[in-house]
């Protein structure tokens, strides 16, 4: 074990080192887009106090560098803010650090010594972890957007032959609709467009956002009848029954695949009981009868 031990030293020796050079040595620039970045939350405009979001600001120094030079920040903030996880990357980068940390540590407590791979997989396991779990969220966001999309489709339609146009229809869906992940993204769609966006760059920026191609198909579709002029309750008519369509077939889809992935667990769980079940008073009575009649 003690070799585990002055590996996990001399990795913490490392990091503690070299923030506090990245600290000292860093030029103005980079302190100061440091302590901008610190101050106020990019998302939540709060500042920060509580203890564990200290001791990620502790990583800040080189987890600036590290995103700058080796992650798209862009992308990263992009899907952060998919999963509404409302932290900077350095602080994602922090808890990746930590998270490789923990692991490494529990490797130290619960694997004997002289096995060099699960020192090695188990931190790396740690550090994978964060993204496995962010890009979950992401998925499980967008499956719901999928969800309630033909909902939605359907009560703007409403709205809209009932004679309301698309923004006050948006709005009232936003207000007095059930909140879900989609009604979520028409709300930041009303307010870009409420902070001075057109309509048409609001609702590109959310298809791009989502790359989901139901989403994509519902902005394009309120984009061109902007363009050309066609009344948006005729628009959003065809729409709701493409939508609606689409959602059957997605369904029968998965109805079809369901099948194919109950027979494993048939193979592997029930029917080795069921074998033990109606086999084993057989075998019984066979080995039974066997040693009966050696006798």
């Amino acid at each position: 074990m003690d070799i585990f031990a002055q590996i996990i030293i001399f990795v913490a020796v490392i990091v503690v080192v070299a923030n506090i050079l990245a600290s000292v040595f860093s030029s103005y620039e980079l302190k100061t887009a440091i302590q901008r970045r610190l101050k106020i939350d990019a998302y939540t405009n709060k500042t920060r106090k509580n203890m564990f979001e200290g001791l990620l600001d502790f990583f800040m120094p080189i987890n600036y560098v590290l995103v700058k030079k080796f992650i798209k920040r862009e992308r990263l903030e992009e899907k952060m803010f998919a999963a509404r996880v409302f932290i900077m990357p350095e602080h994602f980068l922090a808890i990746k650090e930590l998270m490789a940390f923990l692991f490494l540590f529990l490797t130290f407590l619960f694997v004997r010594s002289g096995d060099i791979l699960p020192l090695i997989a188990f931190p790396a396991v740690g550090f994978i972890a964060p993204d496995v779990w962010l890009n979950l969220k992401v998925s499980q966001r967008k499956n719901e957007i999928i969800r309630t999309l033909p909902d939605t489709v359907d009560l703007l339609s409403l709205c809209v032959d009932a004679g309301l146009d698309f923004i006050a229809a948006a709005r009232w869906i936003v207000d007095k609709s059930a909140p879900n992940a989609f009604t979520e993204e028409i709300s930041l769609v009303l307010h870009e467009i409420k902070v001075g966006k057109s309509r048409k760059d609001a609702l590109t920026a959310m298809a791009q956002r989502l790359h989901l191609p139901d989403v994509t198909a519902f902005c394009r579709t309120l984009i061109q009848a902007d363009r050309m002029g066609i009344p948006i309750a005729q628009a959003l008519s065809v729409l709701s029954d493409d939508v609606r369509e689409r959602f059957f077939r997605r369904a029968e889809r998965t109805a079809l695949q369901a099948p194919m992935k109950m027979l494993i667990p048939l193979i592997f769980f029930i029917l080795p009981v069921v074998a033990v079940i109606v086999g084993g008073p057989v075998l019984l009575q066979f080995v039974s009868g066997s040693f009966g009649g050696l006798r």
